[in-house]
């Protein structure tokens, strides 16, 4: 049994739909918050279950069963309280005898515990010192973070707003990022491994360039006004 959990976030959706290419559904577990408004889920044959990162009674009950286990990080930006999540995923792991656990952790958390990847490496240390076989996901930022509905408008006036400074993005689809997730939730060859989950960098003048249209038509880059000292500067 594949478990994922925050199955119904826009990457567990994503992965569960994936999953389905490769196994039946009755092999397919979608573990949420609130059952009630996993319909779409239920609609493919999975089996939807209630598990809360709050309540870890719930975690223990919805793993029952599993083999392997999509643990999705929590949303909590607190580092403490996000931890603490991860922690009881992986105690309900452990006591479900579950085989092995794959993370979406974020890229440079093997190597680097501050900011925010603190909560990120402290629960990959605490999956390696499970002894459950693992798989780490470093994951970037998501790509629909910076290419939203707005690029349309940009298309149309010539002008895209920038708040990079002109810095490269490492950025990957959601869509991308569930089907790595997918080949490692049902390939053992891909276990024991942390895996950094990179692109080639891109720009926002890069992006311009894609957007003319017609081709030829200039694309002007503006950048949004930052606070410093009390005044807004451009």
């Amino acid at each position: 049994m594949i478990v994922v959990s925050a199955a119904s976030g826009a990457l567990g959706r994503l992965v569960v739909r994936q999953l389905l290419t490769r196994v039946p559904a009755d092999r397919v577990v979608a573990v949420v918050r609130q059952p009630a408004r996993a319909a779409e889920l239920a609609a493919l044959g999975v089996a939807v279950r209630h598990g809360d990162y709050d309540d870890p009674a719930s975690l223990r009950s919805a793993f029952r069963h599993a083999e392997r286990l999509l643990l999705i990080s929590s949303p909590e930006l607190a580092p403490d309280r996000r931890v603490g999540h991860h922690l009881a995923a992986l105690e309900a792991a452990t006591a479900n005898g579950v085989r092995a656990i794959a993370y979406t952790s974020f890229l440079g958390a093997d190597r680097d515990g501050s900011g925010m990847n603190a909560a990120h490496h402290a629960t990959e240390r605490a999956i390696i010192e499970s002894g459950i076989a693992y798989a780490m996901l470093r994951n970037p930022f998501y790509s629909e973070a910076f290419l939203n509905a707005g690029l349309r408008a940009a298309a149309a006036s010539g002008t895209l707003t920038s708040g990079t400074g002109g810095r490269g993005l490492n950025t990957a689809l959601r869509a991308d990022l569930a089907a790595a997730a997918v080949r490692v939730l049902t390939d053992d060859a891909y276990l024991g491994r942390g895996y950094d989950l990179t692109g080639p960098l891109w720009t926002y003048p890069q992006l311009a360039e894609v957007l003319r249209t017609p081709p030829g038509r200039p694309s002007t880059i503006t950048r949004p006004p930052t606070r410093r000292r009390g005044r807004w500067a451009s």
